[in-house]
């Protein structure tokens, strides 16, 4: 595949891909070592990837995002390359994606097996799991998708914060968790076959500035599924409207008539999380909104959402999102200034 002095990079296209990350991949390996000299000198240099698309034929194929993909070879003509990037199928949180790859499943594993790196985006790490690969190694994904792919592949040991895990023989498995974290992946390849200093390059000509803290500031954090129990549902609408209450737990088996213990039970049956962690993830939900839209102290937010003990609030919101509640605002407000105003707290979301 390709000139035998370059490293080889095959990128694996299917229906489900979007194509702003496959071929902002490919656009990242094509810089390297080329665009830098140019600007240094007006003579691009050489280039030292030679990366194509593979699917498995070469017919063009319209992808997840409408934009039309056109393989440059088939996977039995590529045999092994270097490195495999997968990028993010474009599925359900609970889609299966047993009977669509068996076929994509099979040629990783002869890749894996003759020696390549194989590489995933997001839930493109389904996908090696799939095929058998991640079991008993450190994988991630998508923060949608972690709970899935620790229910589904329990061999796997799923790191739901990391942005970024490597893993597998001779760490041949590299995963990058969120859509975007391709670029997180794409300069660790070009840092670790390349150089570090290539890396860095990289990013500063495509302004890239890497996931170091994780995925969970990015996180929706109430993603506990709505009940089929209609009890336990009316209980969710009542908490959407009354999550700053004292004691709701409390209040909510009451309201549901039944007993403390079975509410308890049937509300961790029906959403999978317990009464209180629902109730955790809701206010804290809330606060990101209200740290992101106002100039409120954060003290007064962790009271408006039901904490009394400020102290409390930091220590529990710290951990959950992965960054204090003022780093949080100082990341995310700015962007929140530039959008336009959207009926999207976390107590509309849980009424809809």
């Amino acid at each position: 595949m390709g000139d035998t002095d370059r490293i080889t990079v095959a990128l694996l296209a299917t229906p489900a891909t979007t194509a702003s990350t496959l071929y902002g991949m490919l656009d990242l390996f094509a810089s390297t070592c080329r665009d830098w000299q140019m600007l240094e000198t007006g003579t691009p240099g050489p280039g030292v990837f030679d990366t194509r698309v593979v699917s498995r034929h070469t017919r063009a194929f319209r992808a997840a995002n409408g934009v039309t993909l056109r393989p440059d070879a088939g996977l039995d003509a590529c045999q092994r390359p270097d490195i495999v990037c997968i990028p993010e199928l474009y599925l359900p949180p609970d889609g299966n994606i047993t009977a669509d790859y068996a076929r994509e499943c099979r040629w990783l594993r002869r890749c894996y097996a003759a020696g390549s790196t194989l590489t995933s985006i997001c839930s493109g790490s389904l996908l090696l799991a799939e095929a058998g690969l991640l079991d008993g190694w450190e994988a991630t994904t998508h923060w949608a998708f972690c709970e899935l792919l620790a229910a589904r592949y329990p061999d796997v040991r799923v790191h739901h914060n990391r942005a970024l895990v490597v893993s597998g023989e001779a760490q041949r498995l590299i995963m990058a968790g969120g859509a975007t974290s391709w670029q997180d992946l794409a300069l660790y390849i070009i840092g670790r076959w390349i150089g570090i200093e290539e890396a860095v390059r990289i990013a500063r000509l495509f302004l890239v500035d890497v996931h170091q803290s994780g995925q969970q500031p990015y996180a929706l954090l109430t993603t506990a599924r709505q009940a089929n129990d209609a009890v336990i549902t009316g209980s969710q609408k009542w908490l959407a409207m009354h999550y700053d209450a004292p004691r709701p737990v409390k209040t909510m088996a009451e309201r549901s008539g039944l007993t403390e213990r079975t509410f308890k039970r049937r509300f961790k049956a029906a959403t999978g999380m317990s009464p209180m962690q629902y109730v955790h993830t809701l206010r804290l939900e809330e606060a990101k909104q209200m740290l992101e839209a106002g100039d409120d102290p954060v003290d007064t937010i962790a009271m408006e959402v039901g904490y009394e003990d400020p102290a409390f609030f930091h220590r529990l919101f710290s951990r959950k999102v992965g960054l204090t509640p003022g780093r949080y605002r100082k990341r995310f407000r700015q962007l929140r200034l530039m959008l336009p105003p959207r009926g999207n707290s976390a107590r509309a979301r849980m009424q809809s």
